[in-house]
């Protein structure tokens, strides 16, 4: 009953607003006059048309790795300091443009995905070294594979930590 009574009043609602005006759509309309039409709008350039392209990004996809427990020992904490510093680095440097974890469940598998890294490097093999650099896969916490992957170029998002001239991407 609730869907029957909805239909008319959302078409005369819809109506109403087609219109400019909350009448119901059985009253005539007004002409319109020279005081109620809107002021004109000076005409603007349109903005340069981006042209989209791609290029080669590499993403290192981290797996939990042989030493990787959910137990928050020392020697993880100290693990985790230090890949969350690795990651500040990385960016800062102008290699690493996103970095995050991925949401895994409690039950899932000893090697599950852990996270990603996409890096903005001339070869796999440098995305490679860069990531085994990591604190957290030297200690055997995560494994990393890398892929080529073609994404858009500039990539970016809000907040990126831009590079700083000059800063070494060695440890």
């Amino acid at each position: 009953m609730r869907t029957a009574l909805s239909v008319p009043v959302l078409l005369a609602l819809a109506t109403g607003c087609a219109t400019g005006r909350g009448a119901a759509p059985s009253q005539p309309e007004a002409a319109p006059t020279a005081e109620a039409a809107p002021a004109a709008e000076a005409p603007r350039a349109p903005a340069p048309e981006k042209k989209f392209s791609m290029r080669m990004y590499y993403m290192a996809f981290l797996k939990r790795g042989p030493a990787w427990t959910k137990e928050r020992t020392p020697e993880a904490i100290e693990a985790g300091k230090g890949h969350m510093a690795n990651i500040d680095r990385l960016a800062r440097c102008g290699k690493l443009l996103i970095a995050g974890p991925f949401d895994v469940p409690a039950d899932a598998p000893p090697d599950a995905m852990a996270g990603i890294f996409i890096f903005d490097v001339a070869t796999r093999e440098e995305a490679v070294a860069l990531t085994a650099q990591d604190p957290a896969v030297k200690a055997g916490r995560f494994a990393i594979d890398v892929l080529p992957w073609y994404g858009p170029t500039g990539l970016t998002y809000e907040g990126h930590i831009p590079a700083e001239p000059g800063l070494s991407c060695t440890p």
